[in-house]
């Protein structure tokens, strides 16, 4: 996958737009999105931003309209074919996950779509869903603008940092700043992962002696997120962080 991304971007400036506007159009697309892995996609773009093949903002740009085309078909699709997609067996099978997109939307249908751009399952489905409970176009499209303004340099980041750390030059101490940058990295993920793992447990047994329950997970995603973010502010003073910060803001003032 990853090389016929790069084939393809290497063809010409019009065509890593295009794939890019073309896989942000999917990913947001009314359950399509689900069939695609979308941190992976995004990331690989990322990383050819990271290496100069891809322009920042040029990418950025092509990644926001592709972003709010699916967002908007996916919404009139959920406008004009409610009856039909309430049969899908797929919806049937997750109705819990609906119910709760519903809920989420009725209380604060503006964070909900913003937030929902950024969440895997719920990127493809909260446009779709705002079109079935027929939500008003201006509630809708403002933010849907935001969000899809916002998800493109969130997702291609972790690749333009990939970018950048594997095109450094090798040495003892660059390869350290590597391992440092990854472990740094995987904490941080890890943390957001469990987070979002005590935020889905509903309540806490305490009746219930599990080793897993919601105190110790939330316990766990603040020590790794914690540990990630101290590493995250001692990295800075690594001598090869002036080297990472110089390729970055090239990279940026370059596009």
């Amino acid at each position: 996958m990853e090389s016929w991304i790069e084939c393809f971007i290497t063809q010409s400036l019009t065509y890593s737009l295009l794939l890019v506007g073309i896989i942000a159009f999917l990913e947001s697309l009314a359950l399509i999105g689900l069939l695609l892995p979308g941190i992976i996609l995004m990331t690989t773009l990322g990383t050819f931003i990271g290496d100069g093949k891809l322009l920042f903002y040029p990418a950025w740009i092509a990644g926001t309209i592709g972003c709010l085309f699916g967002d908007w078909v996916s919404y009139y699709i959920g406008l004009y074919f409610k009856n039909c997609l309430s049969k899908l067996k797929f919806l049937k099978n997750n109705q819990k996950l609906i119910d709760k997109i519903t809920s989420v939307l009725h209380k604060n249908s503006m964070t909900a779509i913003i937030l929902g751009r950024f969440v895997g399952p719920t990127r493809p489905l909260m446009p779709m869903i705002c079109g079935m409970l027929r939500l008003s176009l201006n509630k809708f499209i403002y933010p849907s603008i935001i969000g899809c303004i916002l998800w493109p340099p969130v997702y291609f980041f972790p690749g333009i940092i990939t970018g950048i750390a594997i095109n450094m030059p090798e040495n003892a101490q660059n390869n350290y700043f590597k391992w440092l940058l990854l472990i740094i990295a995987i904490l941080i993920w890890i943390g957001i992962w469990l987070l979002s793992k005590w935020w889905k447990i509903p309540k806490i047994n305490q009746k219930n002696n599990v080793f897993l329950n919601k105190n110790i997970i939330g316990f766990l995603a603040f020590l790794t997120i914690t540990a990630g973010i101290i590493g995250l502010i001692a990295i800075q003073f690594h001598p090869t962080m002036f080297m990472f910060r110089h390729i970055f803001f090239t990279i940026l003032l370059k596009s």
